[in-house]
């Protein structure tokens, strides 16, 4: 894989070739040409220090790349102080890459998660006012994406980082900073069907985790499988629910309504099997029920046992009957979506029909 961004010879190497085109006369233009080619190809895959100048005022970087033609190179990654041009710090890689931006590199391009992220993050990590170095040492996070080795500023200086160089290697890529709420972001995956985002905040240069969501598709492939961990009074407590895909199940919907306290009641088709299922107002899953209904074309309702509970349903209430009592629960006004009634025609394989 090739890269495509390149920079071309300036005017003063096409000078020198038209210099030495003169002086080796009577030399053919095809051989010239040829020449030509050959001193181009060398230029555009041999090595190359780009200065990185746009995000301080007391620093600068250069990024050395062993190989310009290739999208990952070994290489390293360096920060000079500008009044002395000492070098303060630097980071080798094997595979760095890099983004050109008008034959420029650029620090602080952040396009997370998966989009450029910059060689040199210059930015307060640790929320006490003073920038700190995201530095590239190659592409070690999730999914061959990039990571970084992190150094928090002091009044000596720049120190590495362990704890925060954790969280630019373990996630995918870079984490990101909300300074108004003094917060830090990260998020991986893995495959298409689990994923975790966490939030972390921060006390003694070290970053902590008070929020962590994990999510999961389960194996029927319309409900997602939470576990979300906060932090309350010092402990990480977890809990654990379900949350139904609503798009995955819209176009198959065969009757929805919703109640005045926000919860939802759905029923519908997937895989040639009807579904019910009830949410609370958070959209967490109270019940889902996919074993044998009764539907009832003359009276257009449809029932099912789930435990000791029967449910009777038709397209504007639910009635629950336990061995104590009998519930009805009735529709908010304008919120049915469908009829029981598309049941009529349907020949689904978990639901018996009753003349």
């Amino acid at each position: 894989m090739k890269r495509t961004d390149l920079s071309y010879p300036t005017l003063p190497a096409a000078q020198f070739l038209y210099i030495l085109w003169k002086l080796l006369n009577p030399i053919t233009v095809k051989h010239f040409l040829f020449l030509l080619i050959i001193l181009c190809a060398q230029s555009l895959s041999g090595q190359t220090t780009f200065l990185v100048d746009n995000f301080s005022k007391d620093y600068f970087g250069k990024v050395y790349i062993a190989d310009t033609a290739e999208v990952f190179s070994p290489g390293w990654v360096a920060v000079f102080d500008k009044k002395t041009n000492k070098q303060l710090l630097k980071v080798n890689s094997e595979e760095l890459t890099f983004t050109l931006h008008e034959g420029k590199v650029r620090a602080n391009v952040q396009q997370l998660p998966y989009g450029e992220q910059s060689s040199i993050i210059y930015a307060d990590f640790n929320f006490d006012g003073q920038e700190d170095f995201a530095l590239m040492d190659g592409q070690n996070s999730c999914y061959h994406g990039p990571s970084f080795q992190i150094y928090l500023a002091d009044a000596q200086g720049f120190n590495h980082s362990p704890e925060f160089t954790e969280l630019a290697q373990d996630y995918c890529g870079m984490f990101s900073v909300v300074a108004e709420d003094q917060s830090i972001f990260t998020m991986t995956k893995s495959g298409c069907c689990w994923h975790q985002y966490s939030e972390f905040k921060v006390k003694n240069n070290i970053p902590y985790p008070i929020h962590i969501v994990e999510e999961s598709l389960s194996a029927n492939g319309i409900t997602w499988n939470y576990s979300e961990e906060k932090l309350v009074n010092g402990k990480m407590v977890k809990t654990q629910y379900q949350m139904l895909d609503t798009e995955n199940i819209s176009e198959d919907l065969v009757l929805s309504f919703a109640f005045e306290n926000k919860k939802v009641m759905r029923i519908f088709l997937y895989n040639e099997r009807l579904f019910y299922v009830f949410t609370d107002d958070r959209d967490h899953i109270e019940l889902m029920y996919d074993d044998t209904f009764r539907y009832s074309a003359k009276n257009n309702t449809l029932s099912f046992t789930h435990r000791q509970t029967t449910y009777t349903l038709s397209d504007r209430k639910i009635i629950a009957r336990t061995p104590a009592r009998t519930y009805t629960m009735n529709a908010a006004a304008n919120s049915t979506s469908g009829s029981l009634a598309k049941l009529k025609k349907m020949d689904i394989g978990n639901v018996v029909k009753e003349k």
